[in-house]
């Protein structure tokens, strides 16, 4: 081997993007970034208010001037820069809702805009899944919607906004997480169907993401026997090489999905994945979501090293991987150069994702005339499904609070499974009944408490967050998300504050 190990040291922190602790950079973020390291990913933990992001990120930028900050903001029910309170703008199932790529592209670049302010470059999004599977425990309202066309024209709106308001978009999860049935967090899903389905499903998404100019594609943790009967897709060679790169002719960074994810971690260990993967063709190896310590990070660069010297990842093909995080890091600062936006810190709302929001409603029947506005302050009943790892668990949600707002008095009661009562609605008396369900048609304990409240109240209103695959009551109303956003259209609808 020609290079020394130092060099080789330097070349593996290149392709980590570690997260951290803290809403400060710690010491050894500070000192990688001086040794190599050539990214940092942002979590809802790093996250106080816009001016310590902003402040975060320059302090990252004093320590290498062009490293790539990335972030996993889907501008959705997934937040991280507004993880505290909900996100201002809709996510990509009530865009798909609209299907107007005009409002879809506007929206993205209004958060490309946000974050480019606060220093960020990256973003994990947009999510490109097609929900074939209304079951699929982990996607849902965070893919655009069941139409791989549909999917596909507003994947390309969204990276075309955001990449315009100078963020770097990363299509995800290669190639395709909308036909499962488990959670990549915490086993290995199996995407089902032959290649000529996949092609018209699974991957017109990503066609179009490439033909939009995306930056940067996230591989899924993802079985695909169509593809590779063997190897997960982010350590597949046909897949990244192959497929990506060939057939779909990708040549931005490839990055993989958080790589401690059980779905791959569990079978080839946490340090073994990320040189898996790297020799299958990944450029960036995500970490951080659950592993965020020096000594993981150090796991990871230490690992890629004794790889390489070992021959088990060629030296080139980590030289390459290195090659394209810098040619996204030369692009995030050109792209910062060239910004002529407003300077400052955003806004706490986004008007365009509120008007968003607002046309993203749905009533069921459309003329419940005798139902809205309600008259009178109102007794809300929120139904809590497990939480999806995806979305962070400090992120607020629900009807109750904006409508409480509007309508002073009214009254919320949320229950998980085990909680539910027999009349989930008994103390409501005369007043206006108001039901908010997430995925109602995956949770059997939820059905159930909702079908006992309509027989005791059949008026009561149905405010659907999640998929709308059950419409139920006399009156239903489906937001498409459960965003701040979507709350708060909601609450104006039911009370006639448009």
């Amino acid at each position: 081997m020609s290079e020394p190990t130092g060099h080789l040291a330097a070349l593996a922190a290149t392709v980590l993007q570690p997260g951290f602790v803290g809403a400060t950079a710690p010491p050894w973020i500070r000192r990688w970034l001086g040794e190599g390291l050539g990214s940092v990913v942002l979590f809802a933990r790093n996250v106080v208010d816009h001016a310590q992001v902003a402040e975060l990120t320059a302090a990252l930028r004093a320590e290498r001037p062009d490293v790539i900050v990335a972030i996993d903001e889907e501008a959705g029910d997934v937040t991280r820069i507004e993880s505290g309170r909900g996100s201002s703008r809709p996510g990509n199932f009530a865009l798909g809702a609209v299907d107007d790529p005009e409002l879809t592209e506007e929206v993205a670049r209004d958060l490309g805009a946000d974050l480019a302010r606060l220093g960020v470059t990256l973003d994990y999004a947009p999510d490109a899944d097609v929900n074939s599977n209304p079951a699929n425990p982990v996607i849902g309202v965070r893919s655009f919607g069941a139409d791989p066309e549909l999917v596909a024209r507003h994947t390309a709106a969204w990276i075309r906004g955001l990449q315009s308001g100078g963020v770097a978009a990363c299509a995800k999860h290669f190639p395709g997480h909308g036909d499962t049935q488990i959670d990549s967090h915490h086993d290995l899903p199996l995407i089902g169907g032959g290649r000529a389905r996949l092609d018209a499903v699974e991957l017109a998404p990503f066609r179009a993401a490439v033909d939009a100019g995306a930056q940067a594609v996230m591989t899924g943790h993802l079985l695909v026997p169509a593809l590779d009967p063997e190897l997960p897709a982010t350590l597949s060679s046909r897949i990244l090489g192959g497929l990506l790169r060939d057939e779909l002719g990708f040549s931005g960074v490839v990055i993989t999905d958080a790589v401690e994810m059980r779905a791959v971690a569990d079978r080839y260990g946490f340090a073994g994945a990320a040189v898996r993967a790297l020799a299958a063709g990944a450029d960036a190896i995500c970490v951080g979501g659950e592993r965020a310590g020096e000594e993981d990070a150090r796991e990871l660069r230490d690992a890629i090293v004794a790889a390489v010297i070992s021959g088990e990842l060629p030296e080139e093909r980590l030289a390459e991987a290195a090659k394209r995080v810098g040619q996204l890091a030369e692009w995030t600062a050109a792209a910062r150069a060239a910004r002529t936006g407003a300077d400052g810190l955003p806004a706490d709302a986004s008007p365009v994702g509120l008007a968003a929001a607002r046309r993203a409603l749905r009533v069921t029947p459309s003329n419940s005339v005798d139902a809205l506005p309600l008259a009178r302050a109102a007794y809300v009943v929120e139904f809590e499904p497990p939480r999806n790892i995806a979305i962070g668990a400090e992120t607020p949600w629900g009807i109750g609070a904006p409508l409480s707002r509007l309508l002073p008095g009214t009254t919320t009661h949320r229950y998980a499974e085990p909680d539910v009562p027999a009349d989930p609605v008994a103390g409501a008396g005369d007043r206006p009944v108001v039901l908010v369900v997430r995925d109602l048609h995956r949770h059997d304990w939820m059905r159930a408490g909702v079908r006992r409240a309509l027989a005791a109240r059949p008026d009561a209103v149905v405010i659907e967050l999640g998929v709308p695959e059950l419409v139920v009551g006399a009156v239903h109303v489906a937001t498409h998300g459960a965003t701040r956003a979507a709350g708060l259209a909601a609450a104006e609808l039911l009370t006639g504050a448009r």
